[in-house]
């Protein structure tokens, strides 16, 4: 973790300019997020009044599949109809400078000028599952400074890809024809955490076999929600179907409103994320403690000498109130 020397007043000022819509203060904010300064508690407690308004849309998807063209346009849409737009582009992480390989002006440039968009590139910096750690609170940040839309881009890294779930509130998975043969491997992971199926680069041969082995998919599954997860084409590069793409997420935004998903959606990622930062909390502390306090330490020594088994000094520990004792003295 970062040791910035950032005073809690300078933390306010940030935010306060932040919220008046000086991008700089959300820039120095989102570095320090992304940095997980120790600041990064603070930050988020100023802010928290400000959350809430902005939508939040995970594009993901294999690698290849166009993810950042799809974004590119949908922005575009957006921007037409005087939306406030963020994007949150997750890279591989550099072996060079740990930072993402690719930047955003690359990928976004026809939006880099616009300011009514934010574009941020964030490196996983090794995390599996498709984002980067501080991807939550970077879309926070971007929602208390008053964007309508947040598109989170995930790296690519295939079916296993389901972290996006913890943050997106609807989630678009974009394929390519050559997915085709995947379709049952993909139940368990992209298959389960759709809002809405897009097929790009359609101009290819097998865009309509897979269209359809998705809806018989989508068919033989049980779904209680009262409404249908969309199949669509597209060819983003050529500017088709993107109106009817950006259609389909505000008709299954309203969908997920009415039947309650969404709210139940966001309701989950806050309780996961609460039990999240308890852990690394408590974690955190417990690792301070083990050189600190004596009858820790004892019960530790006794583990790595053989003498206590891992699982019975563990529950002993909890039992007689050690460790509470323990976090009490180092609070």
């Amino acid at each position: 973790m970062s040791n910035y020397n950032t005073s809690r007043a300078d933390l306010s000022k940030y935010v306060a300019e932040m919220l008046k819509g000086k991008e700089r203060y959300l820039a120095r904010l989102i570095t320090l997020v992304e940095s997980e300064s120790e600041a990064v508690p603070d930050i988020m407690r100023l802010v928290f009044p400000n959350l809430g308004r902005a939508i939040k849309i995970g594009i993901t998807g294999p690698p290849g599949a166009g993810k950042s063209t799809v974004i590119e346009k949908l922005t575009r849409e957006a921007r037409g109809k005087q939306r406030e737009v963020g994007i949150i582009c997750v890279d591989p992480t550099s072996p060079f400078t740990g930072g993402a390989i690719l930047g955003d002006r690359i990928r976004m440039d026809r939006h880099y000028l616009d300011e009514g968009v934010y574009i941020r590139s964030m490196a996983t910096r090794g995390r599996l599952g498709g984002i980067a750690d501080a991807t939550s609170n970077v879309a926070k940040l971007l929602d208390a400074y008053g964007k309508d839309l947040i598109f989170i881009e995930t790296v690519g890294v295939g079916q296993t890809e389901t972290d996006i779930l913890s943050i997106a509130d609807l989630i678009v998975v974009v394929l390519v024809p050559e997915a085709g043969d995947s379709i049952q491997a993909m139940k368990a992971g992209l298959l389960e955490i759709a809002d809405i199926f897009l097929i790009n680069k359609a101009d290819r041969p097998g865009a309509d076999n897979l269209a359809n082995e998705l809806m018989a998919a989508l068919h033989s599954r049980e779904d209680n929600s009262g409404f249908e997860k969309p199949v669509l084409t597209a060819q983003a590069a050529h500017d088709v179907g993107m109106v009817q793409l950006y259609e389909a997420i505000q008709r299954q935004r309203e969908n997920m409103l009415r039947s309650g998903i969404f709210e139940g959606r966001r309701t989950e990622q806050r309780r996961k994320e609460f039990i999240k930062i308890v852990e690394t909390m408590v974690r955190s502390r417990l690792l301070r403690s083990v050189d600190e306090d004596t009858a820790l330490r004892d019960f530790v020594g006794n583990v790595e000498q053989g003498v206590s088994e891992p699982y019975t000094a563990a529950g002993e520990l909890l039992k007689n109130g050690s460790l509470i004792k323990v976090f009490h003295r180092t609070a």
